[in-house]
């Protein structure tokens, strides 16, 4: 972006749109790649221009007023506008800092083996990555994508399915000699899990297994529609919020637990965890990617999502 002499009204647009969705002087211009006294300067000179105050100020946040709303709204149409003539006249190549948020093991696992390639696909496109499992406020955070597991809540963005993800019950060989090994859905009975904290609802999270009619014979593992799923909470001793913690738990003896089974494939394959229950799969989790329905990276969101979706597409998850 230019610099405040040079700023015309679309990068001023820019930089208005930026403040708005961060809450932050500061935030926004360090997305510009702008010093925060120019970014200052150049909303006080938009606000000039068009005769009315689009921001309030105070010492913690900045917040749009209602002529502010109106005018957001507006300038994202109009940014989104430019973007497309543009991209018709330039091959679509999209340019700038892509962010991103997944899940670590997610990212490592699927995404940075083929990164190398989809960087040098597109050479003007940089990519940060961030990664956790806690929510994130895209619009505010100045995210454009996140790739979650899970059902969807009505959040307001836009979201894309790219993978079923396969689950698998497990726990090691050490808790198996202690507690047993459950061969029905009645051995559960006095088994103890590693409780998972739902991010979004603060409840411990119920473990899952399909349960099937009776006399019916399914192949092992059975196909999540060949059934109901069944709810079934057991008691724990530790529970956490963070599945890679879980996991760890879990070797270490404290429970039966449920995860991707790619997470857990190294350590099927070692003997460290052992799978339970096979014939009663907890039900496939959805991989989906969300982003903002009212951002002008369209065409950066839109290559990145097609790149993910092949991925995904011959990925054995």
């Amino acid at each position: 972006m230019a610099n405040n002499i040079g700023m015309d009204r679309l990068d001023r647009m820019q930089l208005f749109t930026r403040v708005v969705e961060r809450r932050s002087f500061s935030a926004a211009a360090a997305d510009l790649s702008l010093a925060r006294s120019t970014a200052t300067e150049a909303i006080k000179q938009l606000e000039a221009d068009i005769g009315v105050r689009l921001l309030e100020r105070t010492t913690r946040h900045v917040t749009p007023t209602l002529d502010g709303e109106a005018y957001y709204r507006r300038c994202l149409q109009i940014l989104a506008d430019i973007e497309d003539a543009d991209s018709a006249f330039r091959d679509a190549k999209p340019r700038g800092l892509l962010r991103i948020d997944a899940h670590p093991l997610l990212t490592r696992t699927f995404l940075l083996p083929e990164l190398g390639s989809f960087l040098a696909r597109y050479p003007d496109l940089d990519l940060h990555i961030g990664q956790g499992d806690r929510l994130v406020d895209l619009v505010r955070e100045g995210v454009d994508c996140v790739l979650r597991a899970g059902e969807l809540t009505d959040s307001g963005l836009i979201a894309r399915r790219l993978a079923t993800i396969t689950e698998v019950t497990c726990a090691s060989p050490d808790y198996l000699a202690r507690h047993g090994t459950p061969e029905s859905l009645k051995d559960l009975e006095g088994h103890l899990c590693v409780g998972f904290q739902s991010s979004r609802t603060g409840e411990i999270l119920p473990l899952e297994f399909l349960e099937m009619p009776q006399n019916a014979r399914t192949p092992s593992p059975a196909p999540a529609y060949a059934g109901k799923i069944r709810d079934v909470r057991l008691p724990s001793r530790v529970s956490v919020n963070n599945s890679d913690t879980m996991t760890d738990l879990a070797l270490l003896g404290f429970g039966l637990f449920q995860a991707p089974r790619y997470r857990l494939d190294e350590h099927l394959k070692a003997g460290r965890l052992v799978e339970v229950l096979p014939r009663h799969p907890p039900s496939p989790t959805p991989l989906s990617a969300l982003y903002p329905q009212n951002r002008h990276t369209a065409a950066r969101v839109r290559v990145f999502l097609d790149w993910a979706a092949g991925i995904f597409a011959n990925a054995a998850i």
